[in-house]
């Protein structure tokens, strides 16, 4: 099993890398911080330093989302710190919602979101994808390399993340929603991509 942690990138940028130095230490194989750019400081500049003073730690946003960067320049993002440090890089990402709102903008549509998931993890690894009707390849990635999990919570939004996304991301403490919601994934990534997405159960299920 691996284990992971989340911090938010407050000031000082060195003690979020001196903390994520120390989880490495201690056997943690993924480092997360938030992404809202008026809430907390720029993730993808730490993560820089967060890799080149560590060795074997993945690190990635929990989550960004499509709409605060443009798709080629996440995938160029993640990209550059693959090329720099070895493919030690997640790209967690959602709708976007205290990102977005922050700014005054609606969270972004799960359509979108899923769109975005193609794209984002076509580019970084070098395969050519449209990006607003236009074909687009970033030509220098070479053996690129980016896992893509979606965060996610409703019905909808689980069937998505089981059939476009490589892992699921859930911030939930509760077992008995958290096992549902697993097994809604699960289920999803189980069906055929040619078969039309449809929700796993209109609701959670109740306690009895």
């Amino acid at each position: 099993m691996d284990f992971g942690l989340v911090l938010q990138t407050d000031p000082p940028a060195s003690q979020v890398v001196g903390l994520m130095r120390r989880a490495e230490r201690n056997g943690f194989r993924y480092g997360w911080t938030f992404d809202s750019a008026v809430l907390w400081q720029e993730p993808f500049v730490i993560y820089s330093q967060i890799l080149a003073h560590t060795t074997k730690l993945h690190v990635g946003p929990m989550v960004t989302n499509p709409g605060t960067r443009t798709w080629e320049v996440t995938a160029s993002t993640f990209a550059t710190l693959n090329d720099m440090y070895g493919n030690r890089t997640v790209c967690g990402i959602g709708r976007g919602d205290s990102a977005m709102r922050v700014a005054g903008r609606k969270p972004n549509t799960l359509a979108r979101l899923g769109e975005a998931i193609e794209v984002i993890r076509d580019l970084a690894e070098g395969r050519e994808a449209e990006v607003d009707g236009n074909p687009i390849r970033i030509p220098w990635i070479k053996n690129g390399k980016l896992p893509v999990w979606m965060a996610a919570y409703g019905p909808k939004a689980l069937a998505l993340a089981g059939q476009k996304a490589d892992g699921f991301i859930l911030q939930l403490a509760d077992p008995f929603l958290t096992e549902w919601m697993v097994k809604a994934v699960r289920e999803a990534a189980r069906r055929p991509a040619a078969t039309p997405t449809r929700s796993p159960s209109a609701s959670p299920p109740r306690r009895t």
